[in-house]
């Protein structure tokens, strides 16, 4: 299995430390720096009463809390550390660089802060998929008797699981693209980037910025940078990066996998890569009905979570058993219920257009269920790519029009039913439109290419909506 990579030790005595942002990663990463001797003080832009509560807190602990500004930096801060929804351009960061101030971010401190025997981290980001192959990854370094976590991005804090008191063989990291921004000295021992689409751009200010700060995961990689050969831009990304000498670039494909690379051979997984003689050998990792659900973007999730295992020297029968065992997050391409002969699935967590056009692949044909809040998105290329599968189509959301406008261009002779209504209520209307559209042997999919705070609290709600109409559909017999 991987080495260790020996953590420096840091004397924070007295530093003061601004901390940016109160929340998931803010509280934990003001009372590790203040447990340790630094001088805290945490800004916060906003000042409701959960604010309140938690500064209360912190403040009952020694730590200073500044509510309701976070664009001014304290007096004499010698660091600022980060929660990673903060933009780049806050006054703040500004004013901390003109200051000649470092800034990091919560897994930046996490890395820093890791203990001398520190388990090795297996890291993963892109523009999907992240969540799901981060725990599977979890799962098959489980089945192969290893004490693991997944952690990061996926709401488990790195920082608890590097200061906590379980002792990790190695740690199965999802890094989002807004942590690898202030992460300059995060070293993986292997890291994959699974794709590459416009997302956040708002907040990295170009395509360019964005796949830089994803590029970052590669850096200091130890012993494979695993990319995706069908987005030529990942593998793009590993030629770029400073790694250590030694590291290999690791492909995954849908289809035939050549030398140092994972794909499907007659519905099998197998390995090109972490073999002997590589050139003419292959290993048997699992079959693709092992992966659940066997959707090709899945199966792509798979086969990387498999080459990170294979990286740390897992074998085949761990990869097997771990994908056996692994069971998706609800919301990404879930089954629901057949009702009379159609197949209701939820892929609310298909947030942008690049999630959608993968959930849009794994199915035909198809009555879509699709709208929210674009984020800027545009749809063409998503509705000309998936225009052959649809059987109809029912909007719903703010920005609907967006895609009701692409479909008459791309698709005209496809049916569209556009719900005129935002309230919640719209997705039990959108059920039944979408179950009259459909024929037995359909597949009325909830893939929506944008985001739900339009109409719902987060995408999790929406896929409940949508969950709880099919039911409802189902018990009163309409379909």
């Amino acid at each position: 299995m991987g080495s260790r990579q020996v953590s420096e030790e840091l004397d924070w005595q007295g530093k003061r430390v601004t901390v940016a942002g109160l929340g998931v990663s803010g509280i934990p990463a003001a009372r590790a720096l203040a447990a340790r001797g630094a001088v805290v003080t945490v800004v916060n832009d906003g000042d409701d009463e959960r604010s309140r509560t938690q500064a209360a807190a912190l403040e009952a602990e020694g730590i200073t809390v500044r509510l309701g500004d976070g664009a001014t930096l304290p007096a004499g801060t010698e660091l600022v550390v980060t929660t990673p929804g903060w933009q780049p351009d806050k006054p703040l960061f500004t004013a901390a660089a003109e200051a000649g101030v470092e800034i990091w971010g919560d897994v930046e401190l996490a890395w820093r802060l890791r203990g001398p025997d520190a388990a090795p981290w297996l890291a993963i980001t892109g523009t999907n998929g992240k969540t799901t192959t981060t725990r599977m990854l979890a799962s098959i370094l489980e089945a192969a008797g290893l004490r693991t976590a997944a952690v990061g991005n996926i709401g488990v804090s790195l920082l608890d699981a590097v200061l906590g008191d379980e002792p990790y063989d190695v740690l199965a990291v999802e890094l989002s693209s807004y942590q690898l921004h202030w992460a300059p000295s995060v070293r993986a021992h292997s890291a994959a980037v699974l794709n590459l689409a416009p997302d956040h751009l708002d907040w990295h200010g170009s395509m360019e910025s964005y796949a830089a700060d994803k590029g970052r995961i590669y850096e200091g990689n130890r012993i494979a940078c695993v990319y995706n050969v069908a987005d030529p831009a990942t593998e793009d990304l590993v030629r770029e990066a400073d790694v250590e000498e030694g590291c290999r670039a690791i492909g995954f494909t849908l289809g035939t996998p050549g030398p140092s690379q994972l794909g499907v051979v007659e519905g099998i997984l197998v390995d090109r890569a972490f073999v002997e003689n590589r050139q003419k050998n292959a290993q048997e990792l699992a079959e693709v009905a092992d992966v659940r659900p066997p959707a090709p973007h899945n199966i792509a999730n798979a086969l990387a979570a498999a080459a990170l295992a294979r990286a740390f020297g897992v074998d085949a029968k761990a990869v097997r058993d771990g994908l056996r065992a692994f069971r998706p997050d609800p919301h990404r391409i879930e089954l629901v219920e057949e009702v009379g002969g159609v197949t209701y699935v939820d892929d609310s967590k298909a947030t942008n257009t690049h999630a959608a056009e993968a959930s849009l692949a794994a199915y035909d044909p198809i009555v879509w269920i699709a709208g929210g809040l674009a984020k800027g998105a545009t749809f063409d290329e998503l509705v000309e790519k998936s225009a052959k599968r649809l059987r109809g189509v029912v909007l719903i959301g703010a920005d609907r029009a967006l895609i009701r406008e692409a479909l008459a261009r791309h698709a005209p002779e496809v049916p569209v039913v556009d719900l005129d209504r935002t309230d919640t209520g719209a997705m039990s209307e959108a059920v039944r439109e979408a179950a009259r559209l459909a024929r037995p042997g359909d597949t009325v999919l909830l893939a929506p290419a944008c985001a739900s705070m339009d109409m719902f609290t987060n995408y999790n709600k929406r896929g409940e909506a949508f969950a709880d109409a099919v039911r409802a559909l189902a018990a009163t017999g309409d379909a």
